[in-house]
């Protein structure tokens, strides 16, 4: 069970702040005297100046996971936008931030979670007005929350365990999100940050800097699309496709390479939930969904770049999609994974426990594959490519909701065309509502879950992440997380081998809500003391190859070999796009190889790729990205 964490009573705490309009009653104390109608804000009637902070001293040294920030309702003017938060316990030595973020421009309360920590006094630091209004920071009520009674948490040794770094605050619950060339992360939510309902015709969507940590929000109205619940899949040209949803039929498209939405054609059939994944040939393959647009058997139909065009599949029924989920096919045909293949061709590995072969040519067709070995049904599980043909599915359960996850996993070989099955090594947890995430070495992340899946609860959530090694079978556990990452969470592979875990909730005024993220590093980077390994440089790369060319790389030391990740967009813990090629190369001399890019776009799709290079210990370079097709 995860309890709520409580907020801690706040007799006796003091507030005081850089600088209050105590002329115009607007002092520090302010916002401890529980009425909203009373605000602390910095001085304005002479020169002020950010970065302004809020400091409470809680008297005594306390257990805290978070602070609650309640926007002064009577003007927008010093609401905070970018901010961070530090602690201490004297006072005085105030060390890194816990958690560092942006928040909306708007009156709803906030509420920001960071790692459990002992502390005397607890600082806001307001670094930018979230309207860019002038130089000022306001507040009406400062909560602090307590300790929410969760088990220690488990580090043990870096080179093993990896490590989590601070919280990220965002200001929207990023239940979608796509890294972007760069160095960024576009995230998005729906029609409000904190929630979702109806078909409003917008979007709330952010975009964090990597580099610098900065992130900024946007709505984006412009194609009459919410955005919530939605097929995504990265185009050939890096383009990301974003299909129905809460506007069932619409479709738009993100161009990173002019940071602009445009409206695609909208679909034949409305959907959400749906599976959706880029092919060989380009196109967009997308199937089921009924969670949106009505209650019915959803054919596959399929999107042209080329013709900007969608045409209808009718041999490709749901039927041979559908999992036996009580609530039926309102729940039964969602979230299919879906791996491209030759020649056009789609590989179905669940989450029913048949799988399918799905041929998009011409009007269709769909071929029964086996099943999944003794896998039942495993909604809400998470299937991941994880070398050529080979793919890693774990987790999930029978129906939709509240039916018991299992830890079981299996991998599926397909590179023969007949799919071997085979069940690998259990998870020590199981999950429902699970991410994953391919690394470079050939290692998968598994990340969050719930082992009795309920929307919009963290109870029964699993904050142990673990990683597959493939060589072995089996999950290793990692550093526990800080913040449960269940439904409506995502996590992403970035440039530099880390892996992005955030979000959960989206469900308005509810105590589950997570508009945050965390960056974990892999033991791969680290040393047992916690020290970053040296790690290889690629110093040399094509930007753009076609497929069956050899490339030459340049790195600044000998390296072992090369992989190629497929950039790519997750939503409700769906990755279709996801999957690690490993590269074929050989040594020119020891800081000069050559490579060969796969000839076959079933085995390397057309796209973006983060190109890695690992050394003689598998510690990856920092990615070079390279389009491939």
């Amino acid at each position: 069970m995860i309890p709520t964490a409580p907020k801690l009573p706040r007799d006796g705490w003091v507030a005081t702040a850089s600088s209050e309009e105590s002329t115009a009653d607007n002092a520090a104390a302010r916002v401890l005297d529980g009425d909203r109608a009373t605000i602390w804000h910095s001085r304005w009637r002479t020169a002020s100046s950010l970065p302004q902070w809020l400091t409470i001293d809680l008297r005594t040294a306390q257990r805290v996971s978070g602070l609650v920030y309640t926007p002064r309702a009577d003007h927008r003017n010093g609401r905070i936008g970018r901010y961070e938060i530090r602690l201490s316990l004297d006072g005085t030595a105030w060390g890194a931030p816990v958690v560092t973020g942006m928040m909306a421009d708007d009156e709803t309360v906030k509420t920001i979670g960071f790692a459990v920590s002992s502390a005397r006094y607890v600082r806001l630091v307001a670094l930018s007005e979230a309207g860019d209004r002038g130089p000022w920071a306001s507040a009406a009520e400062i909560d602090l929350l307590g300790d929410p009674g969760l088990p220690p948490p488990t580090q043990g040794d870096p080179s093993v365990a990896g490590v989590w770094g601070p919280t990220i605050g965002f200001p929207l619950v990023p239940a979608a999100s796509a890294v972007l060339p760069g160095n960024k992360l576009l995230t998005w939510a729906a029609y409000a940050v904190d929630n979702f309902g109806g078909a409003n015709g917008y979007t709330q969507t952010a975009v964090m800097d990597l580099t610098t940590g900065q992130v900024s929000r946007r709505q984006v109205a412009n194609t009459g699309h919410d955005m919530f619940c939605p097929g995504t899949s990265m185009l050939a040209d890096g383009r990301i496709l974003v299909t129905g949803g809460s506007n069932a039929t619409k479709s738009s498209i993100y161009d990173p390479r002019t940071d602009a939405w445009s409206s695609a054609p909208d679909m034949t059939v409305g959907r959400g939930y749906q599976g959706q994944t880029t092919l060989s040939t380009g196109e967009v393959f997308t199937v089921g969904g009924s969670w949106s647009g009505g209650r019915k058997a959803k054919a596959g139909e399929l999107y042209s770049p080329k013709t900007n065009k969608w045409r209808s599949l009718p041999n490709v029924s749901a039927a041979p999609f559908l999992t036996a989920d009580p609530a039926g096919v309102y729940r039964a045909d969602n979230h299919a994974w879906l791996f491209a293949a030759s020649g056009g061709r789609v590989f179905h590995a669940g989450p029913s426990a048949k799988m399918n072969w799905v041929d998009t040519a011409g009007q269709g067709k769909v071929t029964d594959a086996g099943t999944r070995g003794d896998s039942r049904d495993a909604m809400n599980g998470n299937a991941v490519m994880y070398d050529i043909g080979k793919i890693l599915t774990l987790g999930g359960a029978p129906a939709y909701e509240k039916a018991d996850a299992t830890k079981a996993a299996y991998t599926v070989d397909i590179t023969g065309g007949t799919p071997t099955v085979r069940r690998t090594a259990d998870m020590a947890a199981a999950r429902a509502y699970v991410n994953s995430v391919v690394l470079p070495d050939g290692t998968v992340m598994v990340v969050g879950g719930q082992s009795y899946p309920v929307p919009f609860s963290d109870q029964t959530s699993v904050l142990v992440p673990e990683l597959w090694n493939p060589a072995t079978g089996k999950f290793t556990k990692l550093a526990t997380m800080a913040t449960p990452r269940n439904y409506h969470s995502v996590a992403n592979l970035l440039p530099d081998g880390t892996v992005f875990s955030g979000g959960g909730g989206l469900c308005g005024k509810c105590a589950t809500n997570h508009p945050d993220g965390q960056i974990f590093v892999p033991p791969y980077l680290l040393n047992p003391d916690g020290s970053r390994k040296p790690r290889p440089v690629i110093t040399a790369a094509p930007v753009a190859a076609a497929g069956g060319a050899a490339v030459t790389i340049g790195t600044d030391r000998a390296v072992k070999g090369f992989s190629l990740v497929r950039i790519s967009a997750v939503t409700h813990s769906v990755d279709n796009d996801q999957r690690r090629v490993p590269l074929s190369s050989t040594a020119i001399s020891p800081t000069s190889h050559r490579a060969v890019i796969p000839s076959d776009p079933g085995i390397a799709p057309p796209g973006n790729y983060l190109l890695f290079a690992l050394d003689n210990v598998g510690t990856p370079s920092v990615a070079a990205q390279l389009r491939i097709g």
